[in-house]
């Protein structure tokens, strides 16, 4: 059995595991409770919070816990356009955004604010020159993901930083869930970044569990009224033992970072080198400096994804097709969309994202149960007179 489908898989490392089983099944008192239960609670709380912050090289009282990816990126957008809707409520994203910043910007808009989403070129990056062209005096919000989850590619966030220092009041939110781990940290979290949001089951910790950092003097308006929990951000009784296994998931998963990245990306090289020369495959996701080591994106024309997913399952190999998030929704991808992708190669799109659990010779059994396959689609649909992606 192969997953490369580790972005969207949950494999709970057994370290973490024993760690939140721990937590789990002693007995621990709420963190917010007055008697010696819940300060032993509230202790290894601030301990694990500590623990992630020192990593991230944060402060302690800039990291919040939330569900998971999703509500931080909620959070981050909705939470800033409230906050500062006095101020102006403008607001610019890219086009190629995570549904779940995607969605905010559209429920925001549908609420009266005004959304710019910045166009991608044929490698889905922004350009630095449209977001300065599109700001204006009641820009409020801009908010750029670190590394799209579709293809990989690392946005210019280090850019778009310097360009945001002339716009001090402008809050820059990025969406860093498939960043972490992947030894291009400074590259999509600058000093100028003040919201980030992280999703612990990318990197083996238990799902419904994330993070939001919140530049320390940045305001948030909070979307949970209850009991004041996360200095009041997020309200809701903490849950300790997914906490306690995401610090311990961050540790396991920056160590040797620098030696996991480079396997990671002698994988997708190997995939990538026996596909790049195949009449009928389209790859979206090079390999380059500008692109993430673990996410590699192609299409097998004449197939869609979803077909060509579900024969690579029958092999016990396991893939998306693009966004595991939207993949039972969506006809085609959208990023490749934005990147104007003619749409019958979209919907051919399939998705390969890798960890450090991965190895070469699972690339060589992917390898060689996938050229069988292409065999049989190339003769049925001439593969050697196909070059649809040239024309775009």
């Amino acid at each position: 059995m192969i997953y490369f489908d580790n972005s969207a898989t949950t494999k709970i490392d057994p370290q973490v595991l024993d760690t939140y089983n721990k937590v789990a099944t002693n007995i621990w008192g709420n963190p917010s409770s007055l008697h010696k239960m819940g300060d032993r609670a509230h202790q290894l709380l601030e301990a694990s919070r500590k623990q992630i912050a020192d990593l991230l090289g944060t402060k302690q009282h800039e990291i919040f816990f939330t569900s998971g990816g999703t509500e931080s990126n909620n959070a981050a957008i909705k939470g800033t356009a409230i906050q500062k809707r006095e101020f102006g409520k403008h607001i610019i994203t890219s086009s190629v955004e995570h549904a779940s910043v995607a969605n905010s910007f559209n429920a925001l808009e549908n609420l009266d604010w005004r959304v710019t989403r910045l166009p991608v070129d044929k490698e889905g990056r922004v350009n630095v020159n449209d977001l300065r062209n599109a700001i204006d005096s009641d820009t409020t919000l801009v908010s750029i993901m670190g590394v799209n989850n579709e293809i990989g590619t690392i946005q210019p966030i280090d850019e778009i930083s310097d360009l945001l220092e002339n716009y001090p009041t402008i809050q820059f939110h990025v969406d860093n869930v498939q960043a972490l781990g992947k030894n291009i940290w400074d590259k999509v979290f600058t000093p100028r970044v003040d919201l980030s949001s992280l999703s612990a089951h990318k990197f083996h910790a238990p799902r419904g569990i994330g993070i939001l950092y919140k530049k320390e003097g940045k305001m948030l308006t909070p979307l949970h009224d209850g009991g004041g929990q996360e200095k009041g951000l997020r309200s809701g009784t903490e849950n300790l033992p997914a906490i306690a296994g995401m610090a311990k998931a961050i540790r396991l998963l920056l160590e040797d970072e620098p030696e996991k990245a480079k396997r990671e990306a002698e994988i997708k090289a190997k995939i990538v080198d026996y596909l790049k020369d195949k009449p009928g495959i389209n790859i979206f996701s090079p390999v380059s400096d500008g692109f993430a080591p673990h996410i590699l994106c192609f299409a097998l024309e004449g197939i869609r994804g979803e077909t060509l997913v579900h024969t690579l399952e029958d092999q016990d190999i396991y893939t998306s097709t693009t966004s595991a998030c939207a993949s039972k929704t969506a006809d085609e991808a959208s990023t490749l969309v934005s990147m104007r992708i003619d749409d019958k190669i979209a919907t051919s799109a399939i998705r390969l994202s890798f960890d450090e659990t991965n190895t070469l010779q699972e690339a060589d059994e992917f390898i060689k149960v996938f050229d069988k396959i292409y065999n049989h689609f190339a003769k049925i649909n001439h593969f050697a007179k196909i070059n649809h992606l040239g024309e775009n």
